[in-house]
């Protein structure tokens, strides 16, 4: 289930955002991190809602007086927020808000991976819809808009406004 994460992820906060300086892979990129968790079939720390904080503080810490690394390097944790929404982590409570109930994640499964086959299926495909749609709201058919997406993760100004 990546693309679930990695295209809605960055249109979502192109939808609400409507930023045309937001770097949008680094914000797939975020919303990817999780998943790395998942292949070894249980979650860790990048599956909390702690992790996505302390990125943030250490983003912003790192960022001072930065403010274009600061504005590039703030997709990491919204990303990563945005795959505990995602991915419905909120729901597991244990896992969310770690290490409120504790520090051990060994009964702890991702959540990601519990699901039925066909559900992943089904997400996959919105993702592709989305992805579709998004296609087109962008004007990624135009070799400019895409080129940019592609060089710098940004989105032009134009197809954002409207």
């Amino acid at each position: 289930m990546v693309l679930w994460f990695v295209i809605v992820a960055p249109v979502l906060v192109a939808e609400v955002f409507r930023s045309p300086m937001v770097d949008y892979r680094v914000v797939a990129l975020g919303a990817a991190l999780p998943l790395a968790e998942a292949v070894v079939g249980s979650a860790f720390v990048l599956h909390t809602m702690a992790a996505a904080i302390g990125a943030l503080v250490v983003v912003m810490a790192a960022t001072v007086k930065r403010r274009l690394q600061r504005r590039r390097w703030l997709g990491i944790p919204i990303g990563l927020m945005l795959h505990l929404i995602l991915g419905a982590v909120w729901a597991t409570d244990q896992l969310f808000l770690w290490p409120a109930f504790g520090f051990s994640f060994s009964d702890v499964a991702v959540p990601d991976r519990s699901r039925p086959l066909v559900v992943w299926i089904t997400l996959e495909l919105i993702a592709v819809g989305v992805g579709w749609w998004a296609w087109r709201r962008y004007e990624l058919d135009q070799v400019a808009n895409r080129q940019l997406l592609l060089r710098s993760g940004q989105l032009s100004r134009s197809v954002l406004s409207t």
